[in-house]
């Protein structure tokens, strides 16, 4: 506008007019007078003006009439020259825009007239451009006379002016829309504009609008009348039309000015009321011809479709639908339906081609999908649209390979329709499949049962470049290539999905988004503002409950088309970018599936990718029943049925790999494909980005893979990565280089898979894990029976997903390893069960290791989880297991043994349950765990697990099947209890500290502390458990342990036994000494007799040992020394007990019963026990000590001192209550004086004792035979020489009875013969005076008491000739031997009868 308005510019327009004025003076001088003068007026006009008025444009304007007239004039003349010079100054008047309305009128019919006289017609319209477009001042008649002075030059016979008039036919209608924007936008803020009620009811009312909508509504109002082949209302004049171009300007207006038709109600009406019905009329021919049908040469009742209009009518309705479908929901339902209709096969090929074109604009707008769904199918009485399109396509895409194409109109009918399951054999070969064995496969293309289509490339992803909907210069239908309607339909597919997923998903984000800020921000408010949160809360999840349904609809509406097309399409495509296409689309649906929870349809195309991915017609439940669920859903397109189609057998694909199926019976073996694989990579990375919302269908998933793995040969290896291996049967894989390649990239995927499992949501987790877990029972009921190498798929990938889940391993290890124990380790297959011990005892350790949050030092509940395993491993028979199991702990020993804690009652669990049958590596690896835990971890362990430790040590002592296992493990005992003693302190301050915790505990449930040895305290108790497992190896059946265990036993004992509490000693007597003394005893007297050949291997038994009941009399024999020993060592701790009056009667009468046992070296041995503890003295006052104190009279602080802590290398000082416990029995506290009267009760029991014995053993046998035992020569000696000192302590009380009790005992013993060759009483002989020991000792034992007699009081006198007696009857023995039962006495030699009785009488003297 400034630059024709600046003063420059004027002066040149001046300048111009008046030039201009001046030429046409000129040019009509001589003919036309009345023109020249009128020019030269107006130069005249012209200077006045711009003289007088400073806004010389303003005037020009008001003068503009009189300024114009000489031009008009001018143009009268009909003269080409002058004419062309007038239009040319009236164009410069326009551009400045000084031409008023009246002036502007009187333009437009001057150009009619020469419209009418056809002169200058390009100039013609070159001038009604520019009166138009530079300025408003043409309204309702002129404007419209202008518009129709266009149209009428459009239909010259000229071409240049058509295609002129036609554009500017185009432009001028534009410019009258762009006034009507222009107004609106002019008038938005002054008035709010009424809303015209009275517009709906009647279309001529538009006095309601303003100038230039008008303008618009007359013109728009009248294409549509010329369209419909009806007179106009406005355009007054017009000759001719066509509907082409009036179809063409009222889709550009559609197109290009939305706004105004959905802002002022009257443009709405005339959509609604015009346009709509006027479209659906024009489609009939289209609707109602059946291609093929007999058409007559007369005219017909159907007209032919018509390719020019019924492409136009299509763009207008792609343009009604999407701009104006929210006004037109109703028509845009039948132009929907229209749209499918005319996809049907026995449609023209042209019609078919744009209508999947038309379709192809609206798949790219899902917000529209969206719309369609929302106003149709999720409205009751309405057409499921949204549906219909999806399924026709499918229809459609199924239907191309069904008819066999020509590429044109006239293609012969297909009897079967699109009926899938109708006959595809009969089709014809289409001409594409040229040579189909040359290089045509290289084409990308889909084949499909003989049919070949090639893939073509018609629009860039996303937007719909449409070919034939623009061909608007075409009259004839176009002919359509091949592979065009396909690859069309192709493309709708893909972009309907990527459109839909991308924009459902993307609510879906923001939802959530919204979701957890509303979720953050209600968990923040004030009081106040709480109300309206809610408020908003509840909107919020309204809102979204609304978009989800729409959602669902979607989905649900689309999906059974989708996946049957695609499906189709993904087995008859030969094109790696195709393929990759559909599965990508596949893909996607799944996943949006799966996160709006529609299971049904998530597993649907989650099958279909699987199916792709295995060999056709492979044998695989899972996806078999999927299926059928399925294919029992056809559904139909507006009566048509479309199904499911099964893939087709043959394929053009190259084969990468041959395999054998898994299955039981393996038929064969099965091939891959290529595209076999790209399918298995589209599932793993389904499976890798979309873990979290395959929920059920992990089932389905993995089985495939497994599948895939099992016939690629791929193995599990460490950590359960699979990598590739030889198969270990059958034919041997056969794979192709280019499949050997992506193996390695498959096996990482796979791990990657399951790594992934790191970021699914606990639920997620949970189904995966379930998957494995059914997949692995399937593996494994396909394992049994058989030992066919198993399917280890599942355990090892169970493996990898719990190793990847450490941090939060609590929520998936029970059902992780319940599994794992329960079924796989069980499993009678020996791979299988390898493999779940592997993977359990690789969790475990790995469980651990790991750095767990809080550590699991702190998280004790976490520990024993992980261990638990480990123990209920012991349940399992199988050695190969429980060797798995012990391998295990002697790891986690070596790499966690310090941090154990609370696990080790499980770890030393584990190894105690090894029981003597399970074999001896077993044995021997459990036991060298135990060996590891005695010299590594014993300080490092929770006090209160010691005990387990000695019971352990214990059982492995019992195990019989290597010897040396058991003695080492006495031997651990021993170091066990070394360490209890060096560490005494510690662990009894402890276990103080633990067992008050315990009583707490059991007062609170009111229940008794329940432990063995219970009153003792807990340090005593670990003793007395110690003690009694070695008690319980001194009577095991081998005599080695026997020995071994007697000797740890009593050592330690003697060693240690000074740190028990007092009161603990009489447990220590009764439960553990005496218990095992009568074990022994039982087991000498049962035992067997019979000869022993060898001890095992070549070794000889010395005949001293050759039975077994040799063997127990010298455990008897070891026993009873060490109790006596214990008895009189430790008698000062023993007699303050309150029953050692009872504990020596029964020690006294195990000593009884070996002395009287028939075995020479057992009894032998009990009396010198009874010699043992009768040197024992008893704690006398001073005053009456003995002279001589007897040898084993040491203070007892002085052996621990000495012969303990030397040998501990260390000096031992003890400060805390058990060196006050030794300190009470040092010499520095008197011992307790215990009363005197149970002191002689002791010994009178002793002489008991000592009588019963004596009598027994000297009382001859009543009968004589070779195999009448005889007691030996020492035993008797032995037993005689207890007599003087027991005498000692019991001359008080020494009567007359006794004494002749005593005599029936010398007598007997003198009597017994010497050897078992029987022969009686040997004399010596007169050369050497000796007398046997046992003669020596009997005379002794008279001296004694006749010593006793003589210091006597006088009670004691009565004596002498009871002794007197005694000695005469030995006398009398001189001549007379004595008699042994019924043994016959020999005579061996009389003289020298004086030796004795000198002898004798010696004696005798000797008591006078």
């Amino acid at each position: 506008m400034s630059g024709t308005s600046s003063p420059e510019a004027v002066k040149k327009l001046l300048e111009n007019m008046q030039g201009d004025l001046r030429g046409l003076s000129l040019e009509c001088r001589k003919k036309f007078p009345p023109v020249k003068e009128a020019a030269e007026s107006g130069i005249i006009k012209v200077k006045t003006i711009a003289a007088r008025n400073t806004d010389i444009l303003a005037a020009l304007k008001e003068n503009s009439s009189e300024v114009v007239q000489p031009f008009l004039m001018g143009c009268g003349t009909k003269e080409p020259k002058i004419t062309q010079l007038c239009l040319a100054a009236i164009q410069r008047l326009m551009s400045h825009e000084v031409v008023s309305e009246a002036a502007a009128g009187n333009i437009i019919n001057m150009l009619w007239q020469l419209m009418e006289n056809s002169l200058e017609e390009l100039k013609l319209l070159q001038t009604v451009l520019v009166l138009l477009t530079t300025n408003t001042v043409v309204h309702d008649e002129a404007l419209s006379k202008a518009i129709v002075l266009c149209f009428r030059l459009h239909f010259t016979k000229d071409n240049i002016t058509n295609n002129t008039a036609a554009a500017t036919v185009r432009q001028v209608v534009t410019v009258v829309f762009e006034r009507v924007v222009a107004e609106d936008e002019r008038y938005k803020d002054t008035i709010d504009q009424p809303v015209a009620v009275q517009g709906n009811s009647n279309r001529r009312s538009v006095s309601t609008l303003k100038p230039c909508a008008k303008d618009a509504y007359m013109l728009f109002q009248d294409l549509c009348q010329l369209v419909n082949a009806d007179a106009p209302y406005w355009l007054v004049g017009m000759t001719e039309m066509t509907r082409t171009f009036g179809l063409e300007l009222l889709e550009s207006v559609l197109n290009d000015f939305p706004q105004v038709f959905l802002q002022h109600q009257e443009f709405s009406f005339l959509l609604k009321e015009r346009v709509c019905p006027l479209v659906i009329k024009l489609f009939s021919p289209n609707i109602k011809f059946r291609q093929g049908s007999s058409t007559s040469s007369s005219p017909a009742p159907v007209e032919k479709p018509y390719f020019p209009i019924c492409m136009r009518l299509l763009r207008v309705v792609s343009v009604l639908i999407k701009q104006f479908y929210s006004l037109l929901v109703t028509e845009c339902e039948i132009f929907l339906s229209l749209l499918v209709k005319f996809l049907d096969a026995d449609k023209p090929q042209w019609l078919r081609a744009v209508a999947v074109e038309s379709i192809h604009r609206l798949c790219v707008q899902p917000q529209l999908l969206r719309s369609f769904c929302q106003s149709y199918d999720m409205k009751q009485h309405s057409t499921k649209v949204f549906r219909d399109i999806v399924n026709a396509l499918g229809s459609f895409i199924q239907s191309l390979f069904l008819v066999p194409s020509t590429g044109n109109t006239s293609a012969t009918p297909n009897q079967t329709g699109s009926n899938a399951s109708g006959n595809a054999g009969s089709a014809q070969t289409s001409p594409g499949v040229l040579g189909i064995g040359g290089g045509a496969t290289v084409l990308p293309a889909f084949e499909y049962r003989g049919t070949w289509i090639p893939i073509l490339n018609v629009t860039v992803q996303g937007s719909a470049k449409a070919t034939y909907l623009e061909m608007l210069d075409k009259v004839e239908p176009p002919t359509i290539p091949e592979g065009y309607a396909m690859s069309v339909a192709f493309h709708c597919l893909l972009d309907l999905v990527r459109g839909i997923t991308t924009m459902i998903e993307g609510e879906l984000g923001e939802a959530e988004t919204v979701s957890q800020t509303t979720a953050e921000t209600t968990s923040l408010p004030a009081q106040s503002s709480e109300q309206q949160d809610l408020q908003s809360v509840s909107d919020q999840s309204e809102k979204e409950l609304v978009s989800r349904a729409v959602w669902e609809e979607m989905v649900n509406a689309c999906w059974c088309g989708l996946l049957a097309a695609l499906s189709l399409l993904l087995d008859a495509s030969t094109d790696e970018a195709a393929t990759e296409n559909i599965l990508k689309a596949e893909l996607t649906m799944a996943a949006l599936c799966g996160r709006l929870g529609l299971v049904t349809s998530r597993d649907a195309f989650i099958t279909a990718i699987c199916k792709g991915s295995l060999p056709p017609h492979y044998a695989l439940t899972v996806l078999n029943s999927t299926t059928a669920a399925l294919s029992s859903k056809s559904y139909s397109i507006q009566g048509q049925n479309v199904q499911m189609i099964s893939p087709s057998s043959e394929s053009h694909q190259q084969v990468v790999a041959v395999g054998q199926p898994l299955a039981l019976q393996p038929q064969g073996t099965v091939m891959l494909t290529s595209k076999n694989i790209q399918c298995m990579r589209t599932l793993l990375n389904l499976a890798h980005c979309h873990g979290a919302v395959l929920g059920t269908s992990w089932q389905l998933v993995l089985a495939t893979l497994q599948h895939l793995v099992w016939i690629l040969g791929l193995k599990p290896g460490v950590g359960g990565a699979l990598k590739p291996g030889r198969a270990v049967e059958g034919p041997s894989t056969v794979l192709t280089t280019a499949v050997m390649t992506d193996l390695p990239v498959i096996s990482n995927i796979l791990s990657r898979l399951f790594e992934s499992s790191q970021y699914l949501d606990d639920v997620s987790l949970h189904h995966l894990i379930n998957a494995l877990c059914s997949l692995s029972l399937e593996a494994m009921d396909m394992a049994y029976g058989n030992n066919k190498e198993p399917s280890l798929f599942a355990v090892a990938k169970l493996l990898e997903t719990g190793l990847v889940n450490m941090h939060r391993i609590e929520i998936l290890w029970r059902p992780l390893t319940g599994h794992l124990l329960e079924k796989v380790c069980q499993h009678p297959n020996s791979r299988m069960r390898e493999w779940g011990a592997e993977a359990l005892t690789s969790l475990i350790k790995a469980g651990l290791t790991f750095s767990h949050d809080p550590p699991l030092s702190q998280n004790q509940r976490l520990q024993l989880l992980l261990l638990n395993p480990l123990k209920e491993l012991s349940n399992i028979s199988h050695p190969d297991i429980r060797i798995k199991q012990l391998e295990c702990v002697l790891q986690i020993l070596q790499s966690q043994g310090d941090s154990l804690g609370p696990g080790w009652p499980l770890v030393l669990g584990v190894m105690g349950a090894i029981r003597s049958d399970q074999g001896e590596s077993l044995i021997r690896t459990a036991f060298q765990c135990l060996q590891l835990v005695v010299t590594d971890f014993l300080p490092t362990m929770p006090c209160t697990c010691l005990q387990i430790v000695v019971e352990v040590a214990g059982s492995f002592g019992l195990h019989n099947q290597e010897l040396n296992i058991s003695l080492t493990s006495i031997g651990l005992l021993w170091n066990i209890s070394d360490y209890f003693f060096q560490r005494g302190e510690i662990i009894e301050k402890e276990l103080n500290k633990e067992e008050a915790v315990l009583q707490k505990q059991a007062e609170e449930k009111g229940v008794m502390l329940n432990r063995p040895f219970h009153p003792a305290s807990p340090f005593d108790c670990l003793w007395l458990c110690l003690y009694a497992k070695l008690g319980e190896l001194c009577v095991d059946p081998r005599p080695a342990v026997r020995k071994s265990a007697g000797q740890t036993l009593f050592s330690t004992i003697g060693a240690h036994g000074t740190l028990l509490q007092h009161s603990t000693w009489h447990t220590v007597i009764w439960k553990v000494l005496f218990h095992l003394l009568d074990r022994v005893r039982e087991s000498s007297t049962t035992a067997d007799k019979e000869k022993i050949e060898s001890g095992g291997g070549n070794i000889l038994i010395h005949h001293s040992r050759d039975t077994a009941e040799k063997q127990w009399a010298e455990t008897w024999v070891l026993t009873l020394a060490g109790v006596a020993r214990i008895f009189n060592t430790r008698r000062y701790l023993l007699q303050p007990l309150g029953d050692f009056s009872q504990a020596w009667d029964v020690l006294l009468d195990h000593i009884q019963s070996a002395a009287l046992s028939k075995n020479n070296e057992v009894s032998l041995a009990a009396l010198k026990s009874f010699q043992e503890i009768l040197q024992i003295v008893s704690p006398v006052r001073d005053s009456e000590k003995p002279d001589t104190p007897p040898a084993i009279n040491v203070s007892v602080p002085v052996v621990v001192g000495t012969t303990t802590a030397t040998s501990l290398g260390r000096s031992f000082m003890r400060t805390d209550s058990i060196g006050e416990r030794i300190g009470r029995y040092n010499g520095s506290e008197p011992p307790v004086i215990t009363d005197e009267i149970e002191d002689l009760n002791l010994w009178w029991a002793a002489w008991n004792s000592w009588y019963r014995i004596g009598s027994e053993s000297t009382r001859p046998p009543v009968t004589c035979d070779k195999l009448t035992f005889i007691p030996s020569q020492p035993f008797l000696t032995a037993l005689i020489q207890i007599f003087p000192a027991l005498y000692q302590h019991i001359k008080t009380g020494f009567s007359m009875d006794d004494l002749q009790k005593l005599g029936v005992i010398l007598h007997g013993a003198v009597s017994v013969p010497i050897s078992s060759d029987a022969s009686p009483f040997i004399l010596p002989s007169y050369t050497e005076a000796v007398l046997t020991s046992l003669q020596e000792a009997v005379l002794t034992a008279l001296d004694v008491l006749q010593k006793a007699i003589c210091v006597g009081s006088e009670s004691m006198q009565i004596m002498y000739p009871a002794i007197f007696d005694q000695l005469l009857a030995f006398v009398e023995f001189s001549c007379k031997p004595p008699q042994y039962g019924q043994l016959e006495t020999k005579h061996i030699a009389n003289a020298k009868y004086n030796q004795e009785e000198s002898c004798l009488d010696t004696s005798h003297s000797e008591c006078v």
